[in-house]
């Protein structure tokens, strides 16, 4: 099988950060938001994969998410909150396995800059609960030409 350049690199940085950082404390426990939950509560009202990219920003595995082949029209929110993340019509197919987008919704992420794999990206979360939801790079699509790779675990599909 042969890789696309995105691909192989994609592949590689997840592998990466799930071999080196696994599943460390959470950057975001420490700022507050409208929706804030003890972790205890956190671990009750999410599914363990959904809890552990959420609230201690992990990465699922690519190609796993049944939301990364999601073609209907509607809205992705995020699994913690149900905060508005991102319309449909901005989803397209990047081939690095995970669900992306050229857009988000406004006022519904946050970004900040993570470190975790010796070198600066842009993280995306919820700006409702802070939950991780993914990061966003410069190598998308017209007309932004960002690609939001976000984990299918960390969202929800609302067809409509």
């Amino acid at each position: 099988m042969q890789l696309s350049k995105r691909k192989f690199l994609s592949l590689t940085s997840a592998g990466a950060a799930v071999l080196v950082f696994g599943c460390g404390k959470s950057a975001t426990a420490k700022t507050h938001y409208a929706v804030s939950y003890s972790d205890a509560e956190w671990k009750k009202r999410l599914s363990p994969a959904a809890y552990r990219v959420l609230r201690r920003e992990d990465t699922e595995r690519p190609y796993t998410s049944p939301l990364n082949g999601e073609k209907r029209k509607g809205t992705f929110v995020c699994a913690g909150c149900n905060q508005r993340l991102f319309a449909s019509v901005t989803k397209f197919e990047s081939g690095t396995g995970w669900p992306s987008f050229y857009a988000p919704l406004a006022g519904g992420i946050g970004t900040k800059t993570d470190y975790k794999i010796g070198v600066p990206r842009t993280e995306v979360h919820c700006a409702r609960c802070g939950g991780h939801i993914g990061h966003v790079f410069t190598d998308g699509p017209k007309p932004t030409g960002k690609r939001y790779c976000m984990n299918g675990v960390a969202m929800k599909f609302i067809p409509g």
